[in-house]
């Protein structure tokens, strides 16, 4: 579910009992989609079709929706109704903001809008992470053998060709000024993955002034013919990566000013090593890191990079590969505890929704969003207020994308969504109060200023 204070997005999935597949779901099975809700558990007396021809892959949008209203909903498709994914493994709930109808086939469901965020709304921001641009199988985990991959469907595009160009096409309907895209931009650096990737980005408009990205641990340099042509890497190999995004550059880690929006783009894989390890930012990056913040300590500031920072709650085991090097991630979070402008810090890798306070830096958000390029597959909107934000994660969801998201659910024996889509409806929508009243409405593009 995605919900805002006047909207909420219910999707869910229909297929023929008793079938599978081949991925251990059932046969997709084209069906109408409805939801049904109101105020009262008892009188859902407001209901809303989708839109188009029958499909499997439900996507409605309740809209006109009050502020601080609970509301209860069922969603139904051909008479019967849509049942919530259970979640064994840990806790969570996917479909509310309350406990109600959990337990049952379904329901009705609760959840309760939120108020909108404080002050003058003034621009929207893109976040999103792992493209995976070249990827040809998804959910191997570690090269563990015992997992079966989910590949695309015979004669259907690259399933990440078809999650960003979806992507870049749906932002458009929230009218973004800038987009973040927090790295592994590539599925392993291939120049010409990295190229199609840009090709993609472009769309949405100029890069680093409209779009920016940083890079994840695999678009690291690598070794081998294919990236024989490009420069020798700072700590090894070849590196496409910095050739197409960082041409000009000794590095790969930058900051900017958008409207007002002062953001760190950081390069957490600045370091030797295969992808599979902890991130880690060099000696070099990390104190041009902190005085960047020392000097912008009061500007309200948005960092971004592949690594969280640091990863809990999860259904999956929690590995020192899942998250920037611990000293160093402890560091920052103290710096960012002495940093008043810091509100948001966004990354990708875990390839999961996830919205983490840390004690020592409570202020500032700490927000894992799911990977681009499988279930969710989607986006956050980051909408910028002079008082506060509000962050939403919307799927993708050209007929394609709704087909590749809901086939790549299936990843890890089926217990994918359990672990990607986020434990909780806070872990995708969040609303925060914050003295954003530097920021300004854009005029244009934000001028590039790296460090």
């Amino acid at each position: 579910m995605t919900l805002t204070e006047d909207r909420a997005v219910v999707t869910w999935y229909t297929g023929e009992a008793g079938t599978n597949d081949g991925t251990g779901r059932m046969v997709p099975l084209p069906a109408d989609g409805e939801v049904w809700y109101g105020t009262n558990p008892r009188r859902l007396n407001r209901v809303v079709g989708q839109s188009g021809p029958l499909t499997p892959y439900h996507h409605v949008e309740l809209t006109d929706l009050e502020p601080g209203q609970t509301y209860y909903y069922q969603a139904r498709s051909r008479g019967k109704l849509a049942a919530p994914m259970v979640f064994t493994l840990i806790a969570g709930n996917a479909v509310g903001t309350s406990d109600y109808g959990l337990g049952t086939p379904g329901g009705p469901f609760s959840f309760t809008t939120p108020q909108p965020p404080p002050g003058r709304y003034l621009f929207s921001v893109v976040l999103c992470n792992d493209l995976h641009m070249g990827e040809t199988q998804a959910g191997l985990v570690g090269g563990d053998p015992s997992v079966i991959p989910i590949v695309q469907v015979p004669g259907e595009p690259p399933y990440p060709e078809v999650m960003l160009e979806s992507l870049v096409r749906d932002v458009r309907s929230f009218d973004p000024t800038y987009l973040l895209a927090a790295g592994d931009i590539s599925a392993e650096a291939v120049p010409g993955d990295l190229s199609r990737a840009g090709q993609l980005l472009d769309r949405f408009g100029k890069y680093r002034e409209d779009y920016f990205v940083t890079r994840g641990n695999h678009d690291r340099a690598h070794v081998g013919d294919p990236y024989a042509n490009c420069r020798v890497g700072r700590w090894q190999g070849n590196d496409c990566f910095q050739d197409r995004y960082f041409a000009d550059d000794e590095v790969a880690f930058y900051s900017t000013d958008l409207s007002g929006l002062h953001v760190i783009g950081l390069d957490t894989y600045d370091k030797a090593g295969g992808g599979g390890d902890a991130g880690a930012l060099a000696a070099e990056q990390y104190a041009w890191f902190m005085k960047d913040l020392a000097e912008h300590k009061e500007q309200p500031t948005l960092v971004f990079g592949h690594h969280p920072l640091v990863v809990q709650e999860s259904s999956k085991p929690i590995k020192s590969s899942s998250s920037l090097d611990a000293a160093q991630a402890a560091s920052i979070l103290e710096t960012y505890a002495k940093t008043p402008g810091v509100f948001l810090h966004h990354a990708g890798h875990t390839h999961r929704n996830h919205h983490t306070v840390s004690p020592t830096a409570p202020r500032v958000t700490l927000q894992e969003v799911a990977a681009a390029k499988e279930y969710p597959g989607g986006f956050s909107i980051l909408r910028l207020h002079s008082e506060g934000f509000a962050l939403n994660f919307h799927k993708s969801r050209s007929d394609l994308a709704r087909e590749w998201s809901e086939r790549s659910r299936q990843e890890l024996a089926g217990s994918w969504g359990q672990f990607a889509l986020g434990n909780n409806v806070v872990d995708r929508n969040i609303v925060k109060k914050v003295d954003l009243s530097g920021l300004r409405r854009p005029e244009r593009a934000g001028a590039r200023s790296r460090g």
